[in-house]
Formats: C-alpha cells, sequence, structure tokens
C-alpha cells in the first residue's frame, strides 16, 4: 500500500498498545502518544520499530488543547500526512454521582470527549491532504447503562458516541469515516483502579453468552474491520464488542 500512518492516543499500554502493533504488523507507520510513561511508549516504539516500521512518540496530555495542536504539528513535519486516527487515550474519576466535584467532572469530560473533537478536528485537516482517512474512537458499556462508580466515565463516553455520530456526518464530503467500538469488561491495567474489579471479571466470566470473557483482541479485530475498505458503508455507528454480556440484565 502507500505508506499509510496512524495515531494512536494513549497507545503505552492496554487496547491502545495492542492496536499499535496490529497497525504495524499490517504495515503502518505509527504515532505513538502518550501522557505519563515514557519508557512505556518507548518499548511499544521499538517493538513497532523492528518490525520495519517508522515511529514517532509523542508525551501529549490530550485533555489539553494547546497539547493537542502541537502534538499534530508535529505528526505533520514528521510525516506530512495522517491517514488513521485511533481515539484510545481515556481516563476518568470512578465515584458515584452524589460523590462527584466539578474537578471530577472537568477532568473526565476533557480526556474521553473534548479531546476527542479537538483531535478530529486536527486529524480530519490532515487527512484531508492525502484524500481521507478512517477515525475509530474506543468507548464501552456504561454509555448505555449503569455501571457502579461509572457515572463521569459513562456519560463521558455517551458523548464520545454522540460526538461519533455528528462527525461521521460531517466528514463523509471528506472521505473520513467515523465509527466507535465500545468493550464489555476487558483484563487490562485500566481495570485495576476498578473498586469493583473481581466483581466485573465474575460478572463477564460467568454471564457472557459467547462464553468467555472479552479480550483485548477482539477489540482490536473490530478496530481493524473499521479500518478496511469493507466497512466502508459503515458511519457513525458504536459496535458492541462484548460477547452478548450486554443482552442480559
Amino acid at each position: 500500500m502507500t505508506q499509510k500512518v496512524a495515531l494512536v492516543t494513549g497507545s503505552s499500554r492496554g487496547i491502545g498498545r495492542q492496536t499499535a502493533i496490529r497497525l504495524a504488523k499490517e504495515g503502518y507507520d505509527l504515532v505513538i502518544n502518550y501522557a505519563r510513561s515514557k519508557s512505556a511508549a518507548t518499548e511499544v516504539a521499538s517493538e513497532i520499530e523492528a518490525l520495519g516500521r517508522k515511529v514517532l512518540v509523542v508525551k501529549a496530555n490530550v485533555g489539553d488543547v494547546s497539547k493537542i495542536k502541537a502534538m499534530f504539528q508535529q505528526i505533520e513535519e514528521f510525516y506530512g500526512r495522517l491517514d488513521v486516527f485511533i481515539n484510545n487515550a481515556a481516563s476518568g474519576v470512578l465515584r458515584p454521582a452524589m460523590e462527584l466535584e466539578e474537578s471530577h467532572w472537568d477532568w473526565t469530560m476533557g480526556i474521553n470527549s473534548k479531546a476527542f473533537l479537538f483531535c478530529a478536528q486536527e486529524a480530519a485537516r490532515l487527512m484531508e491532504k492525502s484524500g481521507g482517512g478512517k477515525i475509530v474512537s474506543i468507548s464501552s458499556l456504561g454509555s448505555i447503562r449503569y455501571l457502579d462508580n461509572y457515572t463521569s466515565v459513562g456519560v463521558s463516553k455517551a458523548a464520545l458516541e454522540a460526538l461519533t455520530r455528528y462527525l461521521a456526518v460531517e466528514l463523509a464530503p471528506k472521505n473520513i469515516c467515523v465509527n466507535a467500538v465500545s468493550g464489555g469488561a476487558i483484563d487490562t491495567d485500566a481495570l485495576k483502579h476498578f473498586p469493583n474489579r473481581e466483581e466485573l471479571l465474575k460478572d463477564a466470566i460467568s454471564k457472557t453468552p459467547a462464553g468467555r470473557m472479552v479480550e483485548m483482541e477482539d477489540m482490536v479485530n473490530a478496530i481493524m474491520f473499521l479500518l478496511s475498505e469493507e466497512s466502508n458503508m459503515i458511519r457513525g455507528q458504536t459496535i458492541i464488542v462484548d460477547g452478548g454480556r450486554s443482552l442480559l440484565v
């Protein structure tokens, strides 16, 4: 293929890391974005380089619009193009609604939904130069159903899914496809921060109709499908990858 470039935000660990490595295996050059762990980001970059692909590592808190603009300036200077944007970076304060403070709300919404809008604006500008592109965001089931302690994150993910629909319409004339992938409980580093982690894992293991928990590879497979030519007529959708768990009470 013509050498294509993909940005994965929050790609030093978890689903972001796995997605970046898969993209490298599929022939993409990468932009690895991280906020805190330089060592983890560097490890991912080394794996990508070992696969024969170029990689740019950028530290940026995507909740800060000025940092977003600086990141995309680096991408443009280094690669001169962008073909894929995976909006994966996420954070949030895990508390019941009545215990949330303004700072908790602003932080969570900033990383999980505001960042998507302003990253997508910059990504679309670069994608348009090379004839289009694909944008995929990572959501979660808390966007559509109640999860304990998940108020701020769930609402921010619901906003992300709504924004996916709006961007899908507005960016279609630029030949940019926008979709999201929502996963069930996955045993990642992020899940370790949940006070009810063991309960979530037990539920996913025992009540998923498919007979097993969702794994990171399942999410990556869905992401890669949405990046393929076969998915071009899927626009503004949130694909749920949960083995059927959300179909049950």
